[in-house]
């Protein structure tokens, strides 16, 4: 099996990380395949706003998991986030947004890195700290949060994936 596959395929999300930070130029790799994923009409919608700072990533964790109702840490102690957002102008933000969440998940991982997706950015951007947060980073537009992508080191090894559904695939 090629290598691609083998990394499309090996992917698990990450749930407990070491608080070791990600290299600058590995997170930066990570963040161009991100850029890459494809966009409906090649109109590249999404955003990324990458969070290294513990305490603006910590301001983050704080609001989403205000929004479950929780005061718990729902980023896992992952020491990077990574919070995509789309243009709701464009009709195919949704999934714009999504395939950049994939590209850098599956970047991550080829790179050594744990990953997991964490909703709620929809919600926190609704809100009102959210929006005053776009605007001190200079961000102007109709933006809605797609997901969070925490990175980090894995705490403890992956398990397997298990086996897939047999109603998965359909041929005619």
């Amino acid at each position: 099996m090629n290598e691609t596959l083998k990394n499309l395929m090996g992917r698990r999300s990450c749930r407990s990380y070491k608080p070791d930070m990600i290299p600058g130029e590995i997170l930066d790799q990570i963040l161009e395949a991100g850029t890459y994923a494809a966009t409906g009409m090649g109109r590249q919608s999404p955003i990324i706003i990458a969070i290294t700072d513990r305490e603006t990533r910590d301001r983050f964790s704080a609001m989403n998991a205000a929004v479950m109702n929780g005061s718990g840490d729902p980023f896992y102690g992952a020491p990077v986030v990574l919070i995509v957002l789309a243009d709701k102008k464009i009709p195919t933000y949704l999934y714009d947004g999504s395939l950049v969440m994939g590209n850098l998940m599956n970047a991550a991982h080829a790179l050594g890195i744990g990953s997991c997706w964490i909703h709620r950015a929809k919600e926190e951007f609704e809100s009102a700290e959210g929006k005053a947060l776009l605007k001190e980073l200079g961000i102007e537009g109709d933006y809605e949060g797609i997901g969070h992508c925490i990175l980090g080191y894995e705490a403890a090894e992956g398990q397997p994936a298990a086996p897939r559904k047999s109603n998965y695939i359909y041929r005619k």
